[in-house]
């Protein structure tokens, strides 16, 4: 717990906010607002084949005896926007990234409870329902990142009506939804999809970042680095991470993208604990 205790006060640090006592979690009230990503068809591919829905079923797998909503067949992606009570809102805000493989949303676990964690620290959260699933064959699709691109965009340009301070947004992502994190990360200066509107004047760029039990960071068939669409710079914002060192996914994952990052010389927290798996949440 005191491990626990100390991360959380780190990334709070890095996100500029004040230590708080958190607070017993609100239920989502279903009425929080939602904005489209886009305001017409999205740019690229859209690959559902079905109409959006959980796909968990009956026999999903649960995780701390709840189920999971498991999002599949997104097309139309949306910001949800989850804002913390007025006395108690620091100005900063994270856009949330559940993971999912790149083929569903783990929509509450990733999602919906983590913005709602956040609200009880002060921090105003910001769902991406970004489009799934992947293209058959391919591993890091751009589709989900021109919705994170676009989403953190959005943010900036709402940040007054949304009691945001647009120079404190930053991303949060876990599994898939890390390695999207990672990707907006190291490539907000080159805009995925052709200009929309006066938002896209806005930058992509997120002020701090979290990744947890993130995928895809490197590429098997190479011995050392990061993926190749992971410019790592010094311009690559200030980075958390987590992960347990048994995740099969791999802790190359953060150790490797740790590594660019410090040679790089951008300000960096790494917890690996030693057990936990994947998909804690």
């Amino acid at each position: 717990m005191l491990a626990r205790r100390l991360a959380l006060l780190t990334w709070m640090v890095l996100a500029g906010l004040s230590p708080v006592t958190p607070l017993v979690l609100a239920p989502a009230s279903g009425q929080e607002p939602q904005l489209a990503v886009w305001p017409d068809t999205p740019p690229g591919r859209i690959t559902a084949k079905a109409a959006e829905a959980d796909t968990s079923g009956p026999d999903g797998r649960q995780v701390a005896g709840k189920p999971v909503i498991r999002l599949g067949n997104v097309s139309q992606p949306m910001l949800t926007v989850y804002s913390p009570p007025a006395d108690r809102n620091t100005g900063a805000a994270v856009m949330v990234c559940p993971g999912g493989g790149y083929n569903i949303l783990a929509y509450d676990l990733e999602g919906s409870e983590v913005c709602q964690w956040l609200n009880s620290i002060g921090v105003t959260g910001v769902l991406l329902k970004y489009r799934v699933p992947r293209p058959a064959g391919e591993g890091r699709p751009l589709e989900p990142l021109q919705d994170a691109q676009r989403g953190l965009k959005l943010i900036r340009a709402h940040a007054e009506q949304w009691g945001i301070d647009p120079q404190r947004v930053g991303v949060l992502g876990f599994s898939a939804g890390g390695n999207l994190a990672a990707r907006l990360s190291t490539n907000f200066d080159k805009q995925s999809y052709p200009e929309v509107d006066q938002h896209d004047g806005l930058s992509s760029r997120p002020d701090f970042t979290v990744l947890i039990y993130p995928a895809y960071l490197f590429d098997k068939d190479q011995p050392v680095g990061v993926a190749e669409d992971l410019p790592v710079t010094a311009d690559t914002p200030p980075t958390f991470m987590c992960m347990a060192f048994d995740d099969q996914v791999g802790p190359e994952n953060v150790l490797r993208y740790g590594l660019a990052l410090k040679q790089a010389e951008v300000p960096t927290e790494l917890h690996l604990y030693p057990s936990g798996g994947h998909g804690f949440g």
